[in-house]
């Protein structure tokens, strides 16, 4: 049975059964739909504005990863080729924002959970598959340098574990789905509060054999959450997650001797945190730890295998004070060290060997100042001012100031704001100086990476569910570092020499047409000074559309992405990046209907990728499936 002909059975199965489900169970009435595609856009009280996906945008998008959990945020932009798995950090499974992120190796942005850094410390770029989305509360996108909340990094992706209903009480989920391509997933969740306590517990499983050959994924997460309330005012939690994922790369369409083989990930993070919240003084504190290893196996040639293991720990303190009226300082410190070692097991006769990392540390104290003032019964004006400052065991020392400025009543908030990102180098240049031995040790000269970004924006809410958000702003990289080789030196040397500028523009129109129908459109255009910077398409549009009418819900989502280079952006002096995929339009639908027998959260439903079976990429011979179908079933207290 083909995919097309597996939609239109379940379709009918689920018209055939509404008339008998709705005569046995009275429903409940309904909540408010909630968003399309995201949550919200928020802005701090620094000028600020990120974007946040929460998990009913997740369920309506049927997201299995953080990637397809993305795919429409506007000002993001992924990469990948497997149904389930990511292969590697680059584009066989990866997130970019506004044109960064396509370093390697390094990476310019970082990802969290729960404001703990989490990604591969040795070659210094996220692994999509360490972060597993089932089990969490919110994605949070900080779409520029943010001194004030993230340090060393020029953009950032944090997701937020769960968190349990206030008031004794206990919420279970259990969602199986199965369909093409061998796909089977698995995702279970339970949170409650009993007292003084408070837990969420997730975990989850997807496999998929791929669309073609060697195409496979599996992953496998598990996550939990303990808080205990000492009393009104101070609490503490703990978080673990563990995450085991395989992925296979299928190679070029037509061309069996381009797969390169299979990249295995698995780590573990713990976090101890202690918080607290007065009336004018909230903060905490928190440790954490986490190690893993990403294993790229049964390599091309003579490569074999190469295994890295990684460890990182460190904590992170902030305190938020109100001390007088419309007043905010917000303190902060962060101190992050990262080590590992990465194991070449080469083909013979090549010879394989081992490279244990130096350790790097960098201490990271900010602070920051905001004032709101009345300026008469509808405006109100709040600017802002902070700096945080850098101490690394290796490289230069540094600072990265940023103001902002909000002017706001009931209905607009105008918004501008100028920051400094900084991205120091990580141990990947260790681990290249001992793969080039030219190279020596000029890793150890290199100044870190800065980005100038500046912002204008203006969020306008005209009527009653109707939220319009602009941003027009500039990022400008400077002192990129890159290996550079005679004769653009004497000798082989890394030198701060990359620098480009991006020009770009958001804008975002949310809906709430009734409490039952809500839709989202976002457009994203990006200028590089570097015009074949990868994964920076001149044009995106992202449009969605959840509707929901008694038994039944449809969630529908479109983008259409203009053509764009691809593949990684080089750190070589001199190195070209030609590669491109043509533009795309991509449909996805979910239809789901509500089961109360099986719970509040009861309900069977189909979930279908690219619906009108286009051809599209995001790599050159690595053509995505098309129209593909999942069948699932969601059960819950």
């Amino acid at each position: 049975m083909n995919n097309k002909s597996i939609c239109l059975g379940v379709a009918a199965l689920l018209l055939g059964s509404s008339g008998n489900a709705r005569a046995a169970v009275e429903l409940p009435a309904s909540d408010v739909i909630g968003s399309a595609v995201i949550d919200e856009n928020r802005t701090d009280a620094f000028a600020s504005m990120s974007t946040h996906v929460s998990q009913k945008q997740i369920r309506d998008l049927n997201a299995l990863d953080l990637s397809s959990a993305l795919r429409r945020t506007p000002g993001v932009t992924v990469s990948r080729f497997n149904p389930v798995g990511s292969f590697g950090g680059g584009e066989g499974g990866a997130v970019y924002i506004r044109g960064m992120g396509a370093s390697r190796p390094g990476s310019e942005i970082k990802t969290y959970i729960d404001g703990v850094p989490f990604y591969m410390p040795v070659w210094n770029h996220p692994l999509l598959d360490l972060l597993p989305v089932n089990g969490m509360q919110s994605i949070g996108v900080y779409k520029g340098p943010q001194p004030q909340k993230f340090g060393n990094t020029f953009a950032a992706i944090d997701l937020a574990p769960r968190t349990a209903e206030a008031g004794d009480n206990q919420h279970g989920e259990l969602q199986l789905t199965g369909g093409s391509f061998g796909t089977f997933t698995e995702q279970a969740s339970l949170t409650g509060r009993n007292g003084p306590w408070d837990y969420s517990v997730a975990q989850g499983v997807a496999r998929s054999d791929g669309d073609r050959k060697d195409g496979d994924g599996r992953l496998e997460n598990g996550m939990a959450r303990i808080g205990y309330r000492f009393d009104e005012y101070w609490s503490a939690r703990v978080l673990a997650l563990h995450a085991d994922n395989r992925a296979s790369d299928p190679g070029q369409k037509g061309l069996p001797a381009t797969k390169t083989g299979d990249f295995n990930t698995r780590s573990t993070l713990l976090s101890l945190s202690v918080e607290h919240a007065y009336d004018s003084v909230q903060g905490s504190m928190k440790v954490y730890r986490n190690e893993g290893r990403g294993s790229a196996l049964n390599q091309t040639g003579l490569d074999g295998d190469t295994i890295t293991s990684f460890t990182m720990q460190g904590l992170r303190w902030k305190e938020a004070l109100q001390l007088w009226k419309g007043g905010e300082i917000a303190l902060g410190l962060d101190i992050d060290q990262t080590e590992g070692y990465v194991a070449f097991k080469r083909v013979a006769p090549a010879v394989g060997d081992q490279f244990n990392t130096p350790t790097l540390r960098v201490v990271s104290p900010h602070v920051a100042l905001s004032q709101a003032i009345e300026l008469n019964d509808e405006w109100m004006l709040t600017p802002s001012v902070g700096i945080r400052s850098y101490d690394h065991n290796v490289y230069e020392s540094t600072t990265a100031p940023h103001a902002g400025l909000l002017l706001s009543n009931s209905q607009v908030e105008w918004r501008v704001n100028a920051s400094r990102g900084v991205n120091y180098p990580g141990l990947e240049t260790a681990v290249v100086s001992h793969l080039v031995p030219a190279l020596g040790q000029t890793w150890k000269d290199l100044k870190p990476e800065t980005l100038d970004h500046q912002e204008l924006g203006v969020k306008f809410t005209p009527l009653a569910g109707t939220t319009l958000d602009l941003a027009v702003f500039k990022d400008k990289l400077q002192d990129r570092y890159l290996f550079a080789f005679p004769p653009a030196v004497i000798q082989p040397a890394y030198v701060n020499l990359g620098d480009y500028r991006i020009r770009g523009a958001e804008a975002s129109w949310q809906q709430n047409w009734t409490s039952q129908w809500s839709t989202f459109v976002g457009f994203t255009w990006l200028d590089p000074s570097l015009k074949t910077l990868p994964y920076a398409p001149k044009r995106s549009l992202s449009i969605g559309t959840t509707y929901e009418t008694g038994q039944w819900r449809l969630s529908a989502d479109a983008q259409y992405q203009s053509s764009m280079y691809v593949l990684q952006q080089a750190r070589t002096e001199g190195s070209n990046n030609f590669e491109q995929v043509g533009s795309f339009t991509v449909v996805n639908l979910r239809v789901g209907h509500a089961i109360p027998q099986l719970g509040k959260a009861g309900e069977a439903f189909v979930a279908v990728e690219n619906l009108f079976d286009r051809e599209y990429a995001y790599r050159p011979g690595y053509t995505m499936p098309g129209t593909s179908a999942q069948l699932g079933v969601r059960m819950g207290i």
